[in-house]
């Protein structure tokens, strides 16, 4: 779950000697940490810690960790300057300073001691040159900027003026208090976030990425568009693991892409298809890139109730992008990929079956056992290094000793793990600054205020202003760190005027995931376009048309909260129903293929049909909304079936 704004990330390095040492002793700890919290390890050591005191030492270990191996200026080294080994040990001291005496600073908390006052300030301007270097300049920028709201709120005039806040107090609050850096994000991403990026990580070591990426070419490959087929399937099934788009694409891209461009597709809509299919991965439950867990801490459900609301909603969108690709695929006339390419699926199976287990205790323990999610994800790593060493086994009786995983990859994936999840902290501990800014300068309940009366009453307005504003938030910055912010800064004002808890959490969801595909900062389709050679924005803009979907879909929940499974059997089948024909409408339109090729009339009532039927039911007549759009689609069919025209292709958008 590495951080996506690749283009900001100073380079992490692979120093010699001690330096070297260091980072594996460093990142090891992480892990290692984050593993024996999940196994409650400390309490049955007979250590009766507070939560706190668990995340301040984290956090340390991840400050020492940026300061070793992130260079300062985004170039390689191997030495390390003497001011980022100094910058490791105050991180790591001050950190263990107060994880060690955490009880005692709680009850002189509100004396502002001269000790907190000391290792909150160490410890606050460390997190922000951490973030700098583990993530580029755009959350630097928003953080510094709560903080000089903090220091000037109270001379800002108008409904944002804040509360006028002693420095000292400020300092103290956002460092120590568990309403500020100790607090929830923190919490979630040293526990939950560790094991799950373990576990993407060790499968993917295992072979389960193959594994994913060979069943989606044996089941999809043989169809007309097979090779976009294969890149949709592999990228939800991986993505969902993952927990970065950017990752995703470089996983299973290198694969899919150049498939794609052999069987005929455009460089460019290659890697957009690709960035849109890596982008939904995030959006897919069971995992969601670990942002399903944050969301039902912040509101308050249980885990299970996330992402059986999430379901028909990733449902849609990779529907859209499935059937685009079909039609796209039928307009070009594409051809398969060549059938020696193709693994045969009993082959396949036969293989790789095994690594569907994993899936199957994570479920089995999160919906079933009601365990905590660090806990299952746990039990699912421990099965993936169980079928990794009986595949290392298997192998190298005839003579494979590359199949598999063994002591030396569960290492090197436990430090790859550690190295990685560091992004996720600092973002984490950035985003406890701002909520605690938001909480101790009253900003959190002003920006609420503000974006109501914004939207003076009118929900659509509201939702545009915010998908607006979740975009721009959103640029650059991986699923976990979108989300935090988000959730703090504009999922509130959608509660308050009514819109459903998880239809809110979930809206700020999709529509920060889409700065991923989304120009000028569509950090996805640049990574897919680094593979097909094609020009970036080119990519980034088809991303965007080949992604419609997404930023329709969050408008359809808050409108039908039953596409979130919130009402009768009937009224979820229904929505459901009408929603996957709109979109299978609304395809057609957007490619400009519906049974055959379409002229610009037809496209646009093919496009007035979808949307008909995907409107909400409290928006327009409701059922007659739907019959209306039904009614023209097939009236649209028969058209297009009976047509006498040529088959010219019309001009596309895509």
């Amino acid at each position: 779950m590495s951080s996506s704004s690749q283009s900001d990330v100073p380079v992490t390095v692979e120093p010699g000697g001690v330096h070297a040492k260091l980072i594996t002793t460093m990142a090891m700890a992480l892990t290692l940490m984050a593993l024996s919290w999940s196994l409650d390890l400390f309490r049955l050591a007979g250590l009766n810690i507070y939560n706190e005191q668990y995340v301040a030492a984290m956090l340390g270990i991840a400050l020492a960790t940026v300061f070793l191996a992130r260079p300062a200026r985004g170039v390689d080294r191997v030495s390390l300057p003497w001011y980022d080994a100094v910058a490791a040990a105050a991180g790591l001291l001050a950190c263990g300073y107060v994880a060690l005496t955490y009880p005692d600073l709680l009850d002189r908390l509100w004396e502002r001691p001269m000790d907190a006052i000391i290792v909150g300030s160490i410890t606050l301007v460390l997190i922000i040159e951490g973030l700098r270097r583990a993530t580029g300049w755009a959350m630097v920028v928003l953080v510094l900027l709560a903080l000089l709201f903090a220091l000037i709120g109270h001379l800002v005039p108008g409904d944002l003026q804040g509360r006028n806040v002693a420095t000292d107090r400020l300092v103290v609050f956002l460092a120590l208090d568990t309403n500020a850096v100790l607090g929830l994000p923190l919490m979630i991403a040293t526990t939950v976030v560790v094991v799950f990026v373990l576990f993407g990580n060790l499968l993917n070591r295992a072979g389960g990425g193959a594994f994913f990426t060979d069943l989606s070419l044996s089941l999809m490959g043989r169809y007309r568009g097979g090779s976009a087929k294969v890149a949709v399937t592999a990228s939800a099934l991986f993505g969902s693991v993952s927990g970065s788009a950017v990752a995703n694409v470089v996983s299973t891209g290198v694969i899919t892409v150049p498939l794609m461009q052999r069987g005929g597709y455009k460089p460019h809509r290659a890697g957009a298809i690709e960035a849109v299919a890596s982008t939904g991965g995030q959006l897919m439950p069971p995992v969601m890139g670990a942002a399903a867990f944050l969301m039902a801490e912040i509101i308050e459900v249980p885990y299970s109730t996330i992402a059986t609301a999430a379901l028909l909603p990733a449902i849609l969108y990779f529907s859209a992008l499935f059937i685009q690709v079909d039609l796209l695929a039928a307009r070009d006339q594409l051809l398969p990929p060549p059938a020696e390419l193709l693994p045969k699926l009993g082959r396949v199976l036969r293989n790789g079956w095994p690594f569907a287990l994993p899936f199957v205790v994570l479920i089995y323990a999160l919906f079933s056992l009601n365990e905590r999610p660090e806990f299952a994800a746990l039990l699912a790593t421990i099965s993936v290094g169980c079928i990794g060493a009986w595949h290392r086994l298997r192998s190298r009786a005839k003579g494979d000793t590359t199949t598999g995983i063994g002591w030396r990859d569960v290492f090197d994936v436990m430090r790859s793990t550690g190295l990685s999840v560091v992004d996720i902290v600092m973002i984490a501990a950035a985003a406890g600054i701002i909520i605690g800014v938001m909480n101790i300068s009253a900003l959190g309940f002003a920006m609420t205020l503000v974006l109501v009366d914004l939207g003076e009453g009118n929900l659509l307005l509201l939702l545009v202003i915010a998908a607006l504003a979740c975009i721009v938030l959103g640029m650059g910055m991986p699923t976990l760190g979108v989300y935090l912010l988000l959730a703090t800064l504009i999922a509130p004002s959608l509660v308050e005027v009514g819109v459903e808890p998880i239809a809110a959490h979930l809206f700020v969801l999709y529509f920060g995931m889409m700065s991923m595909i989304t120009p000028p900062v569509a950090i996805a389709a640049f990574a897919a376009a680094s593979i097909t050679g094609a020009p970036a924005m080119r990519t980034g803009f088809t991303a965007m048309v080949m992604g419609w979907s997404a930023y329709l879909i969050p408008f359809l929940f808050v409108g039908a909260p039953a596409l979130l499974l919130i009402g009768t059997p009937f009224d979820i089948g229904w929505a459901f129903v009408t929603a996957l024909l709109g979109v299978w409408l609304f395809s057609g339109a957007i490619i400009g293929f519906f049974i055959r090729p379409a002229s610009f009339l037809q496209r646009v009532l093919l496009g007035m049909a979808g949307f008909l039927l995907m409107l909400p039911d409290g928006v327009g007549s409701g059922m007659l909304t739907d019959l209306t759009g039904f009614a023209m689609g097939i009236l649209m069919a028969l058209w297009l079936r009976t047509s006498k025209r040529k088959d010219k292709m019309s001009p596309g958008t895509t």
